[in-house]
C-alpha cells in the first residue's frame, strides 16, 4: 500500500514514464485461470546464431511469453506457458520444424516461489572474496 493520494500517485507515474523507468502498464494474466497451467523453460540450441529470422517466428505463438539470447551451453531460452504436456509437445514439434534448430531441453516448473517484475533497488555486494552478511 502506498500512502499517497490518487493525484500524487498519478503524478509519480507520469514522472516515472517520462524518465524511462516505467516502460508500460500491463494487466498480468493468471496462467491457470486462462487455461494454461503448465509453465516451462525451453533451452534451444541452433546451428548458428540464435536470433535468426526463422527462429524469431516462435514469438508469434501465444504460448511463448519470453525469448532470451543467453550465454552458456545453449543459444536461446524461452519461457512458455501451455495448456498441457501435449500442448508443450506440440510446441516443441513446432520448434524442431524451424530451420536451424538442432535440439531443445525443457524444464517444467513444479512450483514458483518468486514471480515479480524488475525491482528498483540495487544490492551493494562486498568485493570478491568477502562474505555477504544478510
Amino acid at each position: 500500500m502506498v500512502a499517497l493520494s490518487a493525484p500524487a500517485v498519478h503524478d509519480r507515474v507520469k514522472k516515472l514514464r517520462a524518465s524511462g523507468c516505467l516502460r508500460r502498464t500491463a494487466a498480468l494474466l493468471d496462467g491457470p485461470a486462462i487455461g494454461k497451467p503448465l509453465l516451462a523453460f525451453v533451452h534451444v540450441d541452433s546451428a548458428g546464431w540464435g536470433g535468426t529470422q526463422e527462429l524469431m517466428t516462435v514469438a508469434d505463438l501465444p504460448e511463448v511469453e519470453e525469448i532470451h539470447s543467453v550465454a552458456g551451453d545453449t543459444c536461446m531460452l524461452l519461457k512458455v506457458r501451455c495448456a498441457s504436456t501435449r500442448a508443450l509437445e506440440a510446441l516443441l514439434a513446432q520448434l524442431y520444424a524451424t530451420p536451424g534448430v538442432k535440439s531443445t531441453r525443457s524444464y517444467i516448473v513444479l512450483s514458483t516461489y518468486l514471480d515479480r517484475t524488475a525491482q528498483a533497488g540495487i544490492t551493494e555486494f562486498p568485493p570478491v572474496g568477502q562474505v555477504y552478511a544478510v
